[in-house]
């Protein structure tokens, strides 16, 4: 599986960004995905999932301005980010389970206030 991540960008706080991962190889439609962050000098943490049947989870420093989706036909998963705040900005990974783990090469986000 290789995924690749694009989406990243400069935006000032409030702003919006929509990230999207396009998965290549098998099993993406039984494929739990999401995305990740790190931020510097920070652990990567967890900031949407999203599995198989649609069902989600999201940290809680994100819910009701982030929102995870897929469309299994172009084998692609988006993060849609609205109201986004300075501590937001990370390196945003994109994360694929299925028969293994699996992550994208990173895009960054940087809000500025």
């Amino acid at each position: 599986v290789q995924l690749q991540a694009c989406g990243g960008g400069l935006v000032q706080a409030g702003g919006s960004l929509r990230l999207s991962c396009a998965a290549s190889g098998s099993f993406f439609s039984i494929a739990r995905m999401g995305w990740y962050r790190q931020a510097p000098g920070k652990q990567r943490d967890v900031v949407a999932l999203i599995s198989s049947d649609d069902s989600t989870d999201y940290a809680d420093s994100v819910k009701g301005r982030f929102t995870i989706s897929r469309d299994n036909a172009k084998n692609t998963v988006y993060l849609q980010m609205n109201s986004l705040k300075p501590e937001d900005t990370a390196v945003y990974y994109c994360y694929f389970y299925a028969r293994g783990i699996f992550w994208g090469q990173g895009t960054l986000v940087t809000v500025s206030s």
